[in-house]
């Protein structure tokens, strides 16, 4: 299973992404539910150009997109980027933490085939 996490870019300018890595490696939170070998493939903001970054995801065999806690929390598009990524994978909408969401409510996606 190869998997990608795009994180808020406002965000990524202040964070390291050692919540949602952490999360990743110690397959916790949103990456528990994974029994199968999972590969992070990308870690990336989701700002600038979506439109190829999904294309370089798909070229790269992912799966399923994971939008980090902070999108679900700040971001004013992370509907609209959930939906707009669950045309080509599966999308979780978060990282770390709970995934009761304190404002939005958390986004799971399967993948429109």
């Amino acid at each position: 299973m190869k998997i990608a996490i795009l994180v808020r870019e406002e965000t990524m300018q202040r964070c390291t992404g050692r919540g949602c890595l952490n999360a990743f490696f110690q397959r916790k939170d949103a990456f528990e539910r994974y029994e199968e070998d999972v590969q992070l493939v990308t870690f990336s903001h989701a700002g600038g150009d979506i439109d190829h970054k999904i294309e370089t995801m798909i070229k790269n065999g992912v799966d399923v997109v994971h939008l980090s806690s902070c999108m679900r929390g700040k971001a004013a598009n992370y509907e609209t980027l959930a939906k707009r990524l669950g045309e080509h994978f599966d999308v979780i909408g978060y990282t770390h933490g709970s995934e009761e969401g304190k404002g939005q409510k958390t986004i799971n996606i399967k993948k429109k085939l």
